[in-house]
C-alpha cells in the first residue's frame, strides 16, 4: 500500500493515528508506551523496552511530526563493570537493549533531524544515557540548526565527550529559541567547559550588539526578551575541574543573560569556587550556581557563594529551581 499525500499530512499532526497505521502495514503490535501520554503530545519512552522492529513505525511516524512538543528517548542499562567478579556477573543484565547498537542510535538521531526541521511544536528534546556517536551528533546537530522551536536540549548522561559537545554547541550557539541545556555526566573536562564558555562569550556579543541598535533608536533594551541561553547544567563532570569553572566564570564576567550555572560533582575545588564567587558579586543576573557535592571547596567558601546568591535573589523565588541530580537507574 503506497500513503496518499493527505493521509501523510494528516498522521504529521495525528501521531497516534499513523503511528497505528504503521503498526498493521508491519503487522505488529501498537505499544501502550508509546500512545501514554499523545493526548498532552508528549512522547517519553524508556527505549530499552523496545525491540528493533518496535522502532520501525514509531521513526517513522516521528520523522514526519508536528504536533508533539516533548520527545525524550532515555536508557537505563548500566553496562556490566569490567572489574565485576566472575561469580557475580549473573546478577547484572547480560544482553545490552537494541536501542544500544550503533545502528538503533543513528536511525533515532535521523527521524529527530527530519522531525526537528519539520515541526511547529515541539520545544523539548532528551535523550538520556544513550550511547551517542559522533555521527548520530552530526544527525541531530542538523535538525537543530534548522529549528525554530526548541527550548530546552538535554544529553545527560550520554557519554559524548568534549568533542560531542563541540558538534552539538556548533548547533545551539546560534539557535534563536534554545534557553537551557543539560550536559550532566556526559564525560566532560574542562575542555568542554571552555567550549561553553565560547559559547556564553558568542551570544553575548550578539545580544550587546541588538542592545546597542535599540540604544541608537531611542529604545530601552528588553534584556528579558532577548535569546540564547540562560541555564546551563553540567552536573557530575569530575573531570572539569577548577580550569573548566575559571573559564566559565571569565565568560559570566561580561555576560548579562546567563541566570543559572549547576555544576554539582565537577571536581571543583576552593580555587575555582573563588572565581565563580568573584564573578556572582559583580554579575548580579545570576540567581542559580550550584556548587555542592564538590567536597574540595571549603566550608566558608560554600557559604559564601549561597549568600551571595541569596543576595542576588532578593530572597525572592524565581523561575530558575535548584535541582537535584541522581544517577539514571531503572524506574
Amino acid at each position: 500500500m503506497i500513503e496518499t499525500v493527505q493521509v501523510r499530512q494528516r498522521g504529521a499532526y495525528d501521531f497516534g493515528t499513523y503511528y497505528d497505521n504503521l503498526c498493521a502495514l508491519q503487522n505488529t503490535v501498537p505499544l501502550p508506551a508509546v500512545k501514554a501520554h499523545l493526548s498532552d503530545g508528549v512522547l517519553d519512552l524508556n527505549s530499552d523496552r523496545l525491540r528493533a522492529p518496535d522502532f520501525v513505525p514509531l521513526l517513522n511516524t516521528l520523522r514526519i511530526n508536528k504536533s508533539l512538543t516533548f520527545v525524550a528517548f532515555r536508557s537505563y542499562y548500566q553496562p556490566l563493570p569490567s572489574d565485576t567478579p566472575v561469580g557475580k556477573r549473573h546478577l547484572f543484565k547480560k544482553r545490552a537493549p537494541p536501542v544500544r547498537t550503533k545502528d538503533l542510535t543513528l536511525r533515532i538521531c535521523k527521524a529527530l533531524r527530519e522531525c526537528l526541521t519539520v515541526t511547529p511544536s515541539l520545544t523539548c528534546l532528551e535523550i538520556t544515557n544513550l550511547p551517542l556517536r559522533i555521527r548520530d551528533l552530526d544527525n541531530l546537530a542538523k535538525g537543530v540548526s534548522k529549528n525554530t522551536t526548541l527550548n530546552h536540549v538535554s544529553l545527560e548522561y550520554c557519554r559524548i565527550g568534549d568533542e560531542g559537545l563541540g558538534v552539538i554547541c556548533q548547533a545551539i550557539k546560534n539557535s534563536p529559541t534554545i534557553t537551557a541545556v543539560n550536559f550532566t555526566g556526559c564525560g566532560l573536562t574542562a575542555q568542554g567547559a571552555d567550549t561553553l564558555a565560547k559559547i556564553i562569550k558568542h551570544q553575548a556579543m550578539k545580544r550587546h550588539n541588538e542592545a546597542w541598535q535599540d540604544s541608537l533608536r531611542y529604545r530601552r533594551p528588553d534584556l528579558d526578551r532577548m535569546t540564547g541561553i540562560r541555564r546551563i547544567t553540567m552536573n557530575s563532570n569530575p573531570m572539569m575541574d577548577d580550569l573548566g569553572a575559571i573559564a566559565l566564570a571569565e565568560a559570566l564576567k561580561d555576560d548579562l543573560w546567563v541566570k543559572a550555572l549547576d555544576l554539582q560533582q565537577c571536581g571543583i575545588s576552593t580555587e575555582g569556587a573563588k572565581a565563580l564567587y568573584d564573578v556572582l558579586r559583580t554579575n548580579t543576573t545570576i540567581v542559580v550556581l550550584d556548587l555542592r557535592r564538590n567536597p574540595l571547596i571549603d566550608r566558608g567558601m560554600m557559604q559564601s557563594v549561597m549568600e551571595q546568591v541569596m543576595i542576588n535573589t532578593g530572597g525572592q523565588d524565581t523561575e530558575y529551581r535548584w535541582i537535584k541530580v541522581a544517577s539514571p537507574r531503572d524506574p
